[in-house]
């Protein structure tokens, strides 16, 4: 399997210039191939290819001097990410879904570069990486890399420079275990078991808002292009890069110990885009996280030899897990009591109704 290690870089300003200078002339690279693309089809009812335009790089080094400061192997992958963009443009369209034309990209919003073979070597006592045009970076191994390494990602975020390496892994298997769970997904709590544990609620995003809407104060008064301006544009993003931080922990957390306890994991088959549409519960919906929370359990599931499982999550709240009647009741309305003598939480009943729901379909 594929695996990320992501690791902190410290450059010199050489060295961050140089790595600037990169995105901004991959962003060059990018929004030229799109414009190709796009006119080519616009003018002349013709499909350019990835082949066609990665044998203009040359050309293009000629053309501009600056092109030959990044490694031959960048410039390719920006191309390859026009390539991909279409890709999963007409993938979209096939399957009848919002389709999301490809967009010119900034040199602010171009914040990465691949080196997707070769140009990278790190150094023997592992303090250093040798990025070819750039020079050599110091790094952090806080933990070792594992397995071959396929490419190597460098990322800018608001907190500094990041290597990021995919590698190819051999899975760490745990240990068999005949435990099954149901797991509901809430605001109220987190997540709730079907075994009766509860999760606490996320709620990064309302703790950090009085100070995450101090600093949009702060930007709102400085003028647009000012250094100041730039500056508070910096903080305001650290803010929200806080609680996005806080709220993946929580998420690796969670998902670790699901993984841990159990062989057979069972998920509602949620569609986020349509529960925000409820303006009562949008801001809510959206601090928990449920999207990316599924997403860091089914590759922490898959790495440990688990399995994940969805279900529709239709009447999972309002059916009785004892006996399956309807029983209707209201959001508000915590507690789940049946004719037939059931009596326990709503979101625990829900958490049953999940599990059953996987079990039923083993049964059909």
């Amino acid at each position: 399997m594929i695996k990320t290690f992501k690791y902190k870089l410290y450059p010199n300003r050489t060295q961050e210039q140089a790595m600037h200078q990169t995105t901004f002339l991959c962003s060059l690279v990018y929004n030229r191939c799109l414009a190709e693309r796009k006119d080519a089809w616009e003018f002349e009812q013709r499909s350019v290819t990835y082949n066609q335009q990665q044998n203009q790089l040359p050309s293009l080094k000629k053309e501009d001097e600056r092109f030959k400061t990044v490694h031959s192997q960048v410039l390719q992958d920006a191309v390859g990410r026009v390539d991909t963009s279409f890709q999963n443009f007409f993938r979209r369209c096939k399957n009848g879904e919002t389709p999301g034309y490809p967009r010119f990209k900034s040199a602010r919003r171009y914040d990465s570069f691949t080196y997707p073979q070769g140009g990278f070597k790190l150094a023997f006592d592992g303090r250093q990486l040798r990025l070819s045009k750039i020079g050599d970076v110091k790094i952090k191994l806080h933990r070792p890399i594992e397995g071959e390494i396929l490419t190597l990602t460098i990322h800018r975020q608001v907190d500094g420079w990041f290597a990021c390496f995919a590698c190819e892994v051999e899975p760490q298997r745990l240990p068999p275990t005949d435990k099954v769970v149901g797991i509901d997904l809430g605001i109220t709590n987190f997540a709730i078991t079907s075994d009766g544990e509860f999760f606490e609620p996320i709620k990064y995003l309302r703790k950090g808002e009085r100070k995450i809407k101090r600093h949009q104060r702060i930007v709102s008064r400085h003028k647009k292009g000012s250094r100041r301006r730039k500056k508070a544009v910096r903080n305001l993003a650290r803010a929200h890069q806080r609680v996005r931080y806080k709220r993946a922990d929580t998420h690796h957390k969670v998902a670790h110990r699901l993984v841990n306890l159990y062989s057979l994991i069972v998920l509602e088959a949620l569609i986020v885009s349509n529960m925000v549409k409820n303006h009562h519960l949008a801001k809510s919906i959206s601090d928990a996280g449920w999207n990316s929370f599924s997403t860091i359990l089914f590759y922490k599931a898959e790495e440990a030899g688990r399995t994940v499982h969805y279900v529709d999550p239709k009447f999972t709240s309002q059916m009785c897990s004892n006996c399956g009647v309807i029983v209707e009741k209201p959001l508000s309305q915590r507690w789940h009591s049946c004719s037939c003598g059931c009596e326990l939480h709503r979101d625990v009943n829900a958490a049953k109704n999940i599990w059953l729901g996987r079990s039923l379909q083993e049964l059909t």
